[in-house]
């Protein structure tokens, strides 16, 4: 007997035909008997497809009006007066959009075909305007992560040196922190982009950054850091050259912050295999052995400072192992 129960619906967008194709793989599998394709079925699909296309096209409009909005910046000045604020808002709105359309790899890839990520590169990275500075870094970020065909092409364009250059010396505290978050995503899984990072001298960059009075630029330049050494262990002979293990400790010397744990990671990481690193360390005149003693005792106990403790207690074992401590700090 036929069976007489209602053919399932399915709703007409994306989710819709990929609900669809799952229960028709299902039924592929044995799970249910294959049947042809109603006629009902097959225009449900073409219109639900063409749906989906329109919506993506909608998204390529979105992103050629946004840039004829940033565009505009060419036009005479005579033309633009009195209007610089609002076009100033406007440009604001129009990198809005665009960094959050550019978190789907194929709208960032629309993007670079269209020009924007030329644009942003070699006008507004620069702009007089700091709003318009940092929403530039930021959408670069937006559009280079997880792409690697974006990194390449914005590493070709010339952005990376444009970038640190933010990072190191933008005179808004905003465009440091997104600048160095667009270098991150430049960077990160890319071998020719990581060296020209190296060669345009960007731990030194990472290291100002971390002496900086920018609280969420120090962080994230430690949290790179580590990352770094952590990946690319042949940097730390060089990073060690360059007083990179005296300029943390004086670090952890500062007023406790979050920093401070990054800070006791990249240590970590530059006394591991490292013979020249860990006999920095280990020189009584920097006076670690005593921070250290310290800085574990005063983490004692608290839950959110366990992994900083754990760093603490792995760089004493690492640089100290033997020479136990009493309660004055001496050797015993």
């Amino acid at each position: 007997m036929a069976d007489d129960k209602p053919a399932k619906r399915y709703p007409q967008n994306l989710q819709g035909v990929l609900r669809l194709a799952v229960d028709a793989g299902s039924a592929a599998e044995g799970h249910e008997p294959v049947e042809p394709m109603s006629e009902e079925r097959k225009l449900w699909l073409r219109e639900a497809l063409a749906e989906v296309c329109k919506g993506q096209m909608d998204e390529v409009e979105k992103i050629k009006q946004c840039l004829a909005v940033l565009r505009q910046e060419g036009m005479s000045e005579a033309a633009r007066e009195g209007d610089d604020e609002k076009d100033g808002d406007d440009r604001e709105t129009a990198f809005e959009i665009l960094s959050e359309l550019c978190e789907n790899l194929d709208n960032a890839r629309d993007l670079m075909t269209l020009g924007g990520l030329q644009l942003c590169t070699s006008h507004y990275l620069c702009h007089a305007q700091s709003g318009l500075r940092w929403r530039a870094a930021q959408l670069i970020a937006s559009s280079a992560q997880n792409m690697p065909e974006v990194q390449v092409h914005l590493f070709t364009i010339g952005a990376l040196p444009k970038l640190l250059q933010l990072t190191d010396s933008d005179p808004d505290p905003t465009v440091r922190v997104k600048a160095l978050y667009a270098v991150s995503c430049l960077i990160r899984e890319q071998e020719a982009v990581l060296q020209a990072f190296l060669s345009h001298d960007g731990v030194s960059v990472l290291m100002r950054a971390m002496q900086s009075d920018i609280e969420k630029l120090r962080t994230k330049s430690a949290f790179l850091l580590v990352n770094l050494l952590t990946s690319h262990p042949e940097q730390k002979d060089p990073a060690v050259s360059m007083g990179m293990v005296q300029q943390l400790v004086s670090i952890l010397r500062t007023p406790h912050s979050p920093l401070h744990e990054h800070v006791l990671g990249a240590l970590c990481c530059l006394v591991e295999d490292c013979p020249q690193g860990l006999k920095d360390c280990k020189n009584p005149a920097l006076g670690l052995k005593e921070l250290l003693r310290q800085r574990s005792g005063e983490l004692q106990g608290k839950e959110e400072s366990q992994e900083e403790l754990d760093f603490c207690e792995r760089m004493r074992l690492l640089c100290f192992h033997g020479q136990q401590l009493d309660d004055n700090g001496m050797d015993r």
